[in-house]
């Protein structure tokens, strides 16, 4: 009852024939204790969205506050460079976890399917532990933010099992990318 669900058999899949577009992805790690130095999970994501080919376009560390997380989170959304945010940390039931709160009110559409997504993959490595993550995700202006738990073993979930095919254009049926604004026409 551990075991992952694999993703549906059939069409969905990566097609290697078609070109990869890179993305450009920032990372912001919520933490009232992390600093560059013990952020494994902010470098986990930092490293395997580089190592998939995409740009790290930022990265940066903000305590567990609504105004710190708003604030950074505004930056990258309105500067018009930046096409996905990678939240991680203050998704969970602490009283200092405020990242869906923060996070919320900034968003014009939310993507509902990926808490449940990342909640069915997560299932199959922590079992119903997973319950502890408020994840969200949607979109700011054109820029996409997924707001995933702190611990490295939930941001590799994260990117392993959902983002890494969300957010590769050849992933078909179809992938985020498609949504991207200098990607529309392009991908899909």
């Amino acid at each position: 009852m551990n075991a992952v669900t694999p993703a549906p058999k059939g069409k969905a899949r990566i097609d290697e024939s078609l070109p990869f577009y890179p993305l450009n992805i920032a990372v912001l790690t919520v933490s009232d204790t992390r600093d560059e130095r013990t952020d494994t999970s902010g470098a986990l994501l930092a490293d395997r969205l580089v190592a998939a080919g995409h740009a790290l376009a930022g990265r940066a560390i903000v305590r567990d506050e609504v105004d710190a997380i708003q604030a950074q989170v505004r930056a990258w959304a309105d500067s018009g460079e930046v096409d996905v945010i990678l939240t991680t940390g203050g998704t969970g039931f602490s009283p200092r976890d405020v990242t869906p709160e923060a996070v919320r009110p900034l968003l014009r559409r939310e993507m509902d399917g990926f808490a449940v997504v990342f909640h069915q993959a997560s299932y199959g490595t922590v079992g119903v532990s997973t319950l502890q993550s408020r994840a969200l995700a949607g979109q700011i202006g054109e820029a996409f933010v997924f707001c995933v738990p702190g611990s490295t073993g939930a941001c590799r979930d994260a990117w392993d099992l959902v983002l890494a095919e969300e957010l590769d254009s050849r992933f078909k049926p179809c992938s985020l990318v498609g949504q991207i604004p200098r990607y529309r026409g392009v991908c899909n």
